[in-house]
């Protein structure tokens, strides 16, 4: 179940109403959101073209790269993506502004209205509302990112895509999608529609022939990297190349090894529909101007930052499953002091999370994450020591930034685990997404 306080109380008084949403009707599956839906007059088929993104990791870059690089074309975009890490309103961004508070409040309190007797989930209404304000609104792309899974996701009523993405898969929500990757994959390729092409990286084999399958059943068009395109960090930029031809980019100035991945999908997804013109100079600014908030992002001067002796450096990153996780680890393999701050939503694997830590860590010290149902510290602290990786408990972020002993010019210090202790940083220090 999802959380949000605004300080607007119209839109308070909606949220309020999402919350009492009972967290059992959090099923998936497609029948509910379809009844809403019909009760609005089916907004998801007055859309501009769609660019549907899925995966476990990194969809949020992929959404992120293809709206910077749409926009960098001079042209509009539509974007919506889940959670929110501060606002509700980050979720729905209309023609490349966040949704305004009275027309947010407007659209939830018409959606709970005309869902009522239906038993929607709160994401279900969020997608609602959402498609409600994008077929309202001119813009020249509409990006959405899927929130979990795909098959039964609720953003997965859209008929006719533009262009499909699926990002890096691993294995997460397993209590919905199952534990096998396999299983996994299929769940996501199932965004695929008719003829729109299906964009993804390479993968093992029994998750290509998966994705593979429900392509060929769908009729979509599976363009897996290493085929008809490919892309290659070569020096300091990434070199492109399809059957239009090859790019030369810069390398994407977000941080992290996994970061090219999702700007070639992007690319790619981009290179492979035709209602766009989306020039090479274009894609080559994406690479600079797309921003992610909590994935691999230092922070800057604010009340927690100000808690470490000056030049110490604090990352944030909402990374809470296994391959998440590793990909972050790899970033600060080179770090010669290493302090984590975690915090880990009860459903997550914990040893799973600091497993691609041990070794590089000099220490962590974990947070409970506040209002929701999390791992408490101290059993986080066992699961460390576990690992070799010497450990502690604190109450909340600044305590435990305040408290982290011998700090020096060498130390670096990374916030990581649930999107909301990362929501919960960016608020303590000033840094809401805009």
């Amino acid at each position: 179940m999802d959380h949000a306080r605004s300080s607007h109380p119209a839109v308070q008084r909606q949220l309020d109403r999402l919350a009492a949403l009972s967290p059992g009707r959090d099923i998936l599956g497609l029948e509910r959101i379809t009844a809403l839906l019909a009760r609005l007059g089916d907004p998801q088929r007055a859309l501009p073209p769609v660019l549907h993104v899925a995966g476990t990791n990194g969809k949020g870059s992929v959404c992120a790269y293809l709206r910077a690089a749409i926009e960098a074309a001079g042209l509009t975009c539509h974007v919506y993506t889940s959670p929110h890490l501060v606002r509700f309103n980050e979720r729905i961004r209309i023609a490349g502004r966040l949704i305004e508070d009275d027309a947010l409040a407007a659209l939830v309190a018409e959606t709970l209205d005309a869902a009522e007797g239906i038993g929607a989930s709160f994401f279900e209404i969020t997608t609602a509302a959402m498609f409600l304000a994008f077929s309202r609104a001119p813009a020249d792309a509409c990006v959405i990112e899927v929130g979990l899974g795909g098959r039964l996701d609720a953003t997965n009523v859209i008929e006719r895509p533009l262009v499909c993405g699926i990002a890096a898969l691993g294995v997460d929500h397993q209590a919905f999608l199952g534990d096998e990757a396999e299983t996994i994959a299929a769940e996501k390729a199932g965004i695929a529609r008719p003829g729109a092409p299906l964009v993804t990286l390479r993968y093992a084999d029994p998750i290509a022939r998966s994705i593979d399958a429900v392509a060929a059943a769908t009729g979509a068009k599976w363009l897996p990297r290493g085929g008809e395109w490919d892309a290659t960090v070569e020096g300091s930029g990434l070199a492109y190349r399809d059957a239009k031809g090859e790019l030369a980019l810069p390398l994407p100035r977000m941080a992290g090894p996994h970061q090219p991945d999702n700007a070639a999908i992007a690319v790619a997804m981009l290179r492979h529909q035709n209602a766009l013109i989306i020039p090479a100079a274009a894609l080559a600014q994406a690479m600079d101007r797309a921003e992610w908030p909590a994935r691999l992002q230092r922070l800057g001067n604010g009340a927690l930052t100000r808690l470490l002796p000056p030049g110490v450096p604090l990352w944030l990153d909402g990374a809470h499953n296994p391959n998440a996780a590793a990909a972050v680890a790899e970033h600060f393999k080179g770090a010669r002091d290493l302090r984590l701050i975690l915090g880990l939503l009860a459903n997550k694997d914990p040893e799973g999370v600091l497993a691609p830590f041990a070794g590089i860590a000099q220490s962590a010290c974990f947070v409970p994450v506040a209002g929701h149902d999390s791992h408490s510290p101290e059993a986080l602290v066992q699961a460390a020591e576990h690992l070799g990786i010497r450990a502690r408990a604190a109450p909340d972020l600044p305590e435990a930034l305040a408290t982290i002993e011998t700090l020096s010019p060498r130390t670096t210090v990374a916030i990581i685990g649930s999107l909301y202790l990362a929501g919960e940083a960016l608020a303590l220090n000033g840094e809401t997404p805009g």
